[in-house]
């Protein structure tokens, strides 16, 4: 698996679908049929990113893609 922001691997699991990237820091899920990005705010909460949502299909293309070079 990778980041669909940074494209790093190094993910962590965090709860059920739910994942963290070390390299940028944002967490994000894939229990939809979307994948949805979220910051940490201050008090530990998670604030969802309004213009990063990726269709799972363009998210595995560019996994594939970027797993091929």
């Amino acid at each position: 698996m990778t980041c669909p922001v940074c494209g790093g691997r190094s993910i962590g699991k965090v709860g059920v679908d739910q994942y963290y990237c070390w390299n940028c820091c944002v967490e994000f899920n894939s229990h939809t049929d979307k994948i949805v990005v979220y910051d940490l705010d201050e008090e530990g909460g998670l604030v969802a990113w309004e213009d990063f949502y990726l269709e799972n299909d363009a998210y595995l293309d560019r996994t594939v893609q970027t797993t091929a070079e």
